[in-house]
């Protein structure tokens, strides 16, 4: 049985729309990445639901307070030309909650509030936590790889793009999503 037809994309927020700075809460600091903006006009082109889920462990390490994550997230959404839901986990690393990446928690949650299975969605981050949070929720897991991505995450990644637009343009492809992703 094939997956349903596309129905969202949630995307990572740092290091995929957006340029990773390091427990950022100042909304002056953000900047979209190459073919962010681009990806998100594709996907309201077709009809295509949007969401952003992120791990943001400055809150629990106490670098950052929720009202400065929230701040940093509507500057990336006015920037980005408004995405549907957002939704992040302030939990530190060891916590062991069912949110932070790469447990499904966020990408579970996301697609309940945009009312989609979570089969008919797509997540593209820049780490491999973001591919398995996505195939751990019974999504499909798509690498935009950066610096920071590790060879071993590109090699195991099945979909893998230079950025979130070309991304985006092969999700919307017509049978892309049964037939895999490219290198």
């Amino acid at each position: 049985m094939g997956r349903p037809r596309l129905a969202a994309v949630l995307f990572d927020r740092d290091g995929t729309l957006v340029e990773d700075v390091p427990y950022n809460g100042d909304p002056a600091r953000v900047r979209p990445l190459p073919g962010a903006v681009e990806a998100v006009e594709l996907l309201r082109a077709e009809g295509v639901r949007t969401g952003v889920v992120s791990n943001q462990s400055g809150i629990a390490r106490g670098l950052l307070t929720h009202a400065q994550v929230r701040a940093v997230n509507a500057r990336a959404d006015a920037l980005l030309g408004g995405l549907g839901v957002w939704a992040y986990c302030p939990h530190a690393p060891g916590a062991g909650c069912a949110c932070r990446k790469p447990r499904p928690g966020l990408v579970l949650a996301v697609a309940r509030r945009l009312g989609v299975s979570p089969r008919a969605c797509a997540v593209v981050g820049d780490i491999g936590a973001d591919v398995a949070a996505a195939e751990a929720a019974g999504a499909t897991g798509v690498l935009v790889p950066n610096a920071a991505t590790r060879e071993a995450e590109v090699a195991a990644a099945r979909w893998c793009f230079p950025d979130p637009a070309a991304a985006v343009r092969a999700l919307l492809a017509p049978r892309a999503v049964e037939s895999g992703g490219a290198r």
